[in-house]
């Protein structure tokens, strides 16, 4: 009985003792905290993401109310976060909802493997080694690592070898774009209009283009020559469209012998 009695003592005596050296620890190394930065990471989605090129939205706050970093970085949020954070600010905020877009139409079918691979399952990996899997040496490898690094579960790779996007839930965070090293992956502006080349492939021979691919550019420029703003260019052998001018007639679009083009509106409409 007496060692019970005796641990109870020391132990309300140490939890005494623990408490206050806790309290004093706690005033000593106070830290305090920017209202400011408090309010804006309230603002903010809280995914912690890393889209925005800061560690989590802690750092994206910080950052923001130090004058660092514009308020409408976080990409995840959109235009209601930029606005929220805006008016935590002072400033005036606004952001674009923007969605990922593969810019390969290459599936298993249309551009076969070149070789068969044996190795690590990763599309980094396949481009160091054999500089990508597929007859097109700009075609999307298929490996997955976008759908790795998704934090929003919301690209996938299916049976045709190819990432297909929900544009239910991406948020254009941009994880996907930066981890592809074929570079087919981009974002657009939601309420973009106008036309999108789904192509990569720079080959300027168009026998070797349909080899590699049966859907790729095949640069014969009849998009440029019914395009009746002028707004369209073959560039480096891949369309390339000025918005400011692109009416989204979809002249482009119809013509395109290969089926190389299409209209950013319908890409991106929700599955």
């Amino acid at each position: 009985m007496e060692i019970i009695l005796g641990t109870l003592v020391v132990s309300l005596i140490l939890s005494l003792l623990l408490g206050f050296l806790l309290g004093y620890f706690k005033k000593v190394f106070h830290v305090s905290v920017d209202p400011t930065e408090a309010n804006v990471r309230a603002a903010l989605p809280g995914v912690n993401c890393g889209a925005c090129g800061y560690p989590g939205c802690d750092g994206l706050a910080s950052a923001i109310a130090r004058g660092e970093a514009p308020v409408n970085a976080c990409t995840v949020g959109g235009p209601a976060t930029a606005k929220a954070v805006g008016a935590v600010m002072g400033v005036s905020g606004s952001a674009e909802t923007q969605v990922a877009v593969l810019l390969c139409q290459g599936t298993n079918e249309l551009s076969p493997v070149k070789a068969e691979y044996n190795g690590i399952k990763t599309c980094r990996a396949v481009k160091l080694s054999i500089n990508g899997n597929k007859l097109c040496d700009w075609a999307c490898i298929g490996m997955g690592d976008c759908e790795v690094v998704c934090p929003f579960d919301a690209i996938h790779v299916l049976a045709d070898g190819l990432p297909h996007v929900d544009y239910r839930k991406c948020t254009g965070c941009g994880l996907c774009v930066k981890e592809c090293p074929q570079f087919v992956l981009t974002t657009v502006p939601v309420a973009r209009k106008g036309a999108l080349a789904l192509c990569s492939n720079r080959n300027p021979k168009k026998a070797q283009v349909l080899k590699d691919c049966k859907t790729g550019c095949i640069k014969c420029l009849k998009c440029e020559k019914v395009c009746p703003e002028h707004c369209l260019r073959v560039i480096d052998g891949i369309p390339v469209i000025d918005y400011a001018l692109c009416t989204s007639c979809g002249e482009c679009v119809t013509n395109c012998p290969t089926g190389v083009l299409s209209l950013i509106e319908k890409k991106v409409a929700p599955v």
